[in-house]
């Protein structure tokens, strides 16, 4: 583990958000994520279930969590299972939790092998009067989910095997719950916003004409890694000429040019939670007339954003007042005019040409975090606002993202000490 220990109330207080959330009679079971196979033998690092870590804390494999608040015996009302260790996976893999470490580490008395599973779980399904079982599955409004997962899997075999309870849906409640944070969670998201400016502010030094996008990659490895974070929150985009104007640009691979800009989106991970930002930077370390006029426009529209963004807000109604308000930025960088607007096709607006996504996305265990898009904003949520302005034509993207927090009037910036004024971000490539 490379992150400071979490005090185990911040997890106690998460399962007890949801036992308020649940009927009566119910029982509830949360799987561990799969550990994913490369080729061969190899594996991919294990990357733990969100919801499975949101209420236990708990980073290892084959881990499973069942709560049944209503259980007769109160040493069947939250039970954690855990893969038993050997001299084997000891010497080949590394320590794996004790019984007592996961007490220590969850809160939760009941700690029992994994092993044991089934024979523990029918007891809770068929002595405790359960009437209801929640089960996990992944309704991010975005996933496919073409492999299927271990949650899948649990399913499947529950409901073919206790096919008479009545199953409910734990995703819905565990997206509302999940999507307001505790300030627990936020000074972790702070932590994973810091290890990124410092990402950032050593690549500010770094960067000249002549390196290569993935020498970048590298300087912020260096520094998240030096800095407790097990790396990139997510593939890191590190876009420099016209590569800027590829969204989801991956292959950094390129020469940076002198005169061009560099779109750097990354964020670092700190204890399952992340941070997402994107700066625009000139690679010779001076922003040309047109550059800068772009960066601004942008810019300005990111502060636009902060000024709409309050409980109550909804989304979409929010995402069309930016685009209006970049419509106007557009025609102060001369890309379309007023006319162009009066005889635009209402369902193709010019304004998708240069902005063609969305404003902002909720953050926090996952990037693109659970939450409904179509509900009003809440006090504690995380969101980015991520304006962009693309030119194709001019080989020139430029998109500027910060994380910030809802409250009471407006927002919290966690990413407030990270340049982004034009002079500054000047001054340290320079100095």
């Amino acid at each position: 583990m490379r992150y400071k220990n979490i005090p185990k109330e911040l997890f106690e207080s998460n399962r007890e958000k949801l036992r308020k959330e649940l009927k009566p009679h119910s029982l509830l079971v949360v799987n561990a994520n799969d550990v994913m196979p490369t080729n061969s033998d190899g594996t991919v690092r294990f990357r733990q279930n969100s919801d499975l870590f949101y209420l236990s804390g708990v980073d290892q494999e084959e881990t499973i969590l069942v709560m049944c608040p209503d259980f007769p015996d109160e040493r069947y009302r939250e039970v954690l299972f855990i893969r038993e260790t050997s001299e084997m996976i000891a010497i080949w893999e590394g320590h794996k939790l004790t019984k007592q470490e996961a007490r220590e580490k969850t809160g939760i008395q009941t700690v029992v092998w994994v092993s044991e599973f089934q024979k523990v779980f029918n007891l809770m399904m068929l002595m405790g009067d359960t009437e209801y079982v929640y089960l996990n599955t992944n309704d991010h409004y975005r996933a496919d989910n073409p492999v299927e997962t271990r949650e899948g899997r649990f399913v499947k075999w529950c409901m073919e095997k206790f096919p008479l309870h009545k199953y409910e849906r734990l995703a819905p409640i565990m997206h509302r719950l999940r999507s307001v944070k505790s300030q627990h969670e936020l000074d972790l998201m702070q932590r994973a916003c810091d290890i990124t400016e410092a990402g950032f502010r050593r690549v500010l030094k770094f960067v000249k004409p002549g390196v290569k996008e993935y020498e970048i990659e590298a300087e912020y490895v260096h520094e998240f890694l030096c800095n407790g974070s097990r790396g990139f929150a997510y593939e890191p985009i590190i876009a420099s000429g016209t590569n800027s104007c590829v969204l989801h640009y991956l292959d950094n691979n390129q020469v940076c040019q002198d005169g061009d800009l560099l779109l750097l989106d990354v964020g670092a991970e700190y204890a399952n939670y992340n941070a997402d930002l994107t700066r625009t930077i000139p690679v010779n370390g001076r922003f040309s007339k047109r550059q800068k006029e772009v960066y601004n426009a942008v810019l300005r529209v990111k502060r636009h954003a902060y000024s709409l963004l309050r409980p109550g807000v909804k989304y979409y109604e929010y995402h069309k007042q930016i685009q209006q308000f970049t419509e106007q930025e557009l025609i102060g960088l001369k890309l379309i005019d007023k006319t162009d607007i009066k005889n635009q096709d209402k369902d193709k607006p010019l304004f998708m040409k240069y902005f063609m996504h969305g404003t902002s996305h909720q953050l926090g265990l996952d990037v693109h975090d659970v939450g409904s898009m179509y509900h009003e904003m809440s006090v504690g949520q995380v969101w980015t606002v991520e304006p962009g302005i693309y030119i194709r034509e001019e080989g020139l993207g430029v998109r500027i993202e910060n994380n910030v927090v809802i409250g009471k009037e407006g927002v919290h910036d966690l990413m407030k000490n990270i340049p982004e004024e034009v002079e500054e971000i000047e001054h340290i490539m320079n100095s």
